[in-house]
Formats: C-alpha cells, sequence, structure tokens
C-alpha cells in the first residue's frame, strides 16, 4: 500500500534529521548505506519522475575521481529532501510557519538553512540588521551557481568584507545594496517563494521567542514591494 503524504513526510523529516555528514559519506561508514537507500527509496515514492535525480546524486556520492564530486552530491541529497519536506508540508499541513522558542538559536538557523538550500536561481534577502555572523552562519549553504542578494542598511562596515572574502574564496555571486524605510526581515527563494522572520536572521530566537512563516496569500504584492525597493536602493557592491 502506497504511503500517505502526511507518512512520506514524516519519512522525509526523519532522513533530515539523520543525514550523514559527507565525512561519513567518503567513509563509507556502514549506517550510511543503508541512509542512502532509504533516501533514494522515499524520494522515488514522493515523486518518481525524480528517479533520474536519485541517481545523479547516487553516482556523485559514489565517485572516486574527486571530493568536490562528493561534495556536490551531498548538497543535492539535502537539497532534494528539503524541496520534499516543503511540497509535502503545502500539501498536507499548509504553509511553513515554525514558532521557536527563546534560546533555541540552532533550531531557527536549521529551519533558515533548510529554506536556502531550496534554492536554485536567486536567494533575495531583507534585514536591515545583516551583518558578518549572518554571511559565516548562512551563506555557505547557498548552492552554487545561485545568486544571492542582499538589502542591508545598518551593519554594512561588517557585513561588505564578510561578503567580499565569502566570494573571493568559494565563487558566489553576491550583490549588497541598501535603502531606507525597511524593517521587516524576509527571504525570496527563486523568486516563487517567500518567508517572513520575527528577527533579524542574525539573532533569531537569542533574544526573544520568533517565528519563521512563509507568506502565500499576500506573497505576490511582497515580492513586487521589495524587488521595486531593490530596483531604487543604493549598490555598495
Amino acid at each position: 500500500m502506497p504511503l500517505t503524504k502526511e507518512q512520506l513526510l514524516a519519512e522525509v523529516e526523519d532522513l533530515l534529521r539523520n543525514a550523514p555528514s559527507m565525512q561519513d559519506i567518503v567513509g563509507n561508514r556502514d549506517d550510511a548505506i543503508p541512509w542512502m537507500g532509504r533516501f533514494a527509496a522515499v524520494i522515488r515514492a514522493w515523486d518518481f519522475a525524480r528517479s533520474v535525480d536519485v541517481m545523479v546524486c547516487q553516482q556523485l556520492i559514489s565517485s572516486h575521481i574527486s571530493t568536490s564530486m562528493i561534495t556536490d552530491g551531498h548538497r543535492r541529497i539535502l537539497t532534494l529532501l528539503n524541496e520534499a519536506r516543503h511540497a509535502l508540508r503545502m500539501e498536507t499541513v499548509g504553509p511553513l510557519a515554525v514558532p521557536v522558542a527563546h534560546g533555541e538559536v540552532f533550531d531557527y538557523f536549521d529551519e533558515v538553512r533548510r529554506i536556502i538550500e531550496i534554492a536554485k536561481q536567486d536567494l533575495l534577502f531583507v534585514d536591515p540588521y545583516l551583518d558578518a555572523e549572518f554571511v559565516s552562519r548562512y551563506l555557505s549553504h547557498v548552492s552554487k551557481g545561485v545568486t544571492i542578494r542582499l538589502l542591508a542598511r545598518e551593519k554594512l562596515p561588517t557585513l561588505l568584507p564578510a561578503v567580499d572574502l565569502l566570494a573571493k574564496q568559494f565563487g558566489y555571486a553576491i550583490q549588497v545594496r541598501s535603502a531606507l524605510g525597511f524593517h521587516d526581515r524576509f527571504v525570496f527563494v527563486d523568486h516563487n517563494a517567500c518567508y517572513q522572520s520575527g528577527a533579524s536572521f542574525k539573532d533569531g530566537a537569542k533574544f526573544a521567542p520568533t517565528t519563521l512563516t512563509q507568506m502565500t496569500d499576500a506573497f505576490a504584492a511582497m515580492s513586487q514591494t521589495y524587488e521595486d525597493l531593490w530596483s531604487k536602493a543604493k549598490s555598495e557592491r
């Protein structure tokens, strides 16, 4: 009997919680092998058309040519699982709405990381307090080839040097602009999804409880508002 969407979501969530590190996969640890088999079965059960993506991931992970290919395979696996997770969430429990208690800073980070790993083309962060800590915490989780846009204001003296160093070392395409008149915090993913954070991305849950909420009904209006603000903002990088 096929799994229900709720059961599939539970499987995907458990796979993400117990995902082996890249080092575990390179070392061919015994517990990584059954995890890989379970990953393949769950993704095919979710969307059989993704079987080709699963095969590509498996080929990259089993590569003995270069560590970079294994790294790419590991990132693709996590991206595919996060895509399945969010698609199933929207089909079962509706848009993402995650309350994060005071002090649960890792839970907040992990939710944001999962969101940005979905991006395949473009990420736009809107937050007046983006700084160097934000760069080191999140941007290394963005897939290569994704354009990163940062709309910031208050912490530019620490933000810009960190962005320059990250872009230089890893080749990310990062644009930074500044503007007045905005206070909320959003991340827009591939021009088709938007998530609002109740706290600055750099401080999520550090000082108070907060939430991460997917904007659905208001998405088109919010996207237009911040794309217009971006187009008029001052280029800092």
